[in-house]
């Protein structure tokens, strides 16, 4: 609140009259100064209030947030959505569009040189395929081994992309050592990931 004017005191003579003033002034400068300490100081708490506020905003919004994935059918994080086993055979056998690919990325994060790289691509044939716009039959077979595999992981961490992506690009005792994504480059390889997931499953952990 800011101060009121002090009544300035009437004295009678000169020499009483500039003391008054005198003391006149330095009780309101006193007053004033209050005053404007005061306000600084609110001010100060205001502001530092608020910059907490903005921060930890700032920082719960950086957090990522999980994402949940759930597929209904074998293929789904391809993009494909036939539920019929034939169906999904005839469309192996033609070859996956490569968007097929590009999908897949996009579901699990990983890249795909590395998704390349499991079904035994190499950089020069993806760039061909990319410009095709097609796979090849066995090429897309073996995508679509790797998106059951994980789809199947995705299924054993509840859908969170994240915890199932680290699983499978994490070395396994039980795999010789080699991830459950390398792992997968094989027929064979890919069945004993599943029988794998098939033990966390049911709590058989070795």
């Amino acid at each position: 609140m800011v101060p009121h004017s002090l009544q300035m005191p009437k004295l009678q003579d000169p020499a009483g009259l500039d003391f008054g003033i005198r003391a006149f002034l330095m009780t309101e400068l006193q007053n004033w100064q209050t005053f404007i300490d005061n306000l600084a100081e609110s001010c100060h708490t205001s502001f530092m209030s608020h910059l907490s506020s903005n921060k930890s905003a700032r920082v719960v919004s950086s957090v990522p947030r999980r994402r949940i994935v759930r597929f209904r059918a074998y293929g789904a994080s391809l993009g494909l959505n036939t539920t019929r086993t034939d169906a999904l055979i005839r469309q192996v056998e033609q070859g996956l569009s490569f968007r097929a690919l590009v999908v897949f990325e996009s579901q699990t994060g990983i890249p795909a040189p590395m998704i390349a790289e499991v079904m035994g691509i190499p950089e020069r044939t993806l760039a061909r395929r990319k410009a095709a716009g097609k796979l090849a039959p066995y090429e897309s077979e073996r995508l679509l081994r790797i998106s059951v595999v994980f789809e199947k992981a995705a299924e054993l961490f509840e859908g969170d992309v994240a915890a199932t992506v680290k699983w499978l690009t994490a070395s396994k005792r039980e795999l010789g050592d080699h991830s459950p994504l390398t792992y997968s480059r094989t027929e064979l390889g890919a069945r004993e990931v599943e029988k794998l997931i098939g033990r966390l499953e049911h709590g058989v952990f070795s």
